[in-house]
């Protein structure tokens, strides 16, 4: 029993730890873009990968 003294303000002190960095993370825009990182993926880039001066020259 003497353990629920320190067990219940504990569990409350991680939810309201819990609760502020879920409001910071919305607050700071965390969650605006749902998709844009997910069709991100599938665009193709125009740019090459490898650069001008390492590429192989074909004669």
């Amino acid at each position: 029993m003497d353990s629920l003294y320190y067990l219940i303000p504990i569990a409350l002190i991680l939810v309201a730890g819990a609760v502020w960095v879920f409001l910071w993370s919305v607050r700071s825009g965390q969650f605006d873009d749902l998709e844009g990182p997910a069709h991100r993926i599938l665009m193709d880039d125009d740019d090459p990968n490898i650069p001008e001066d390492a590429r192989i020259k074909k004669k």
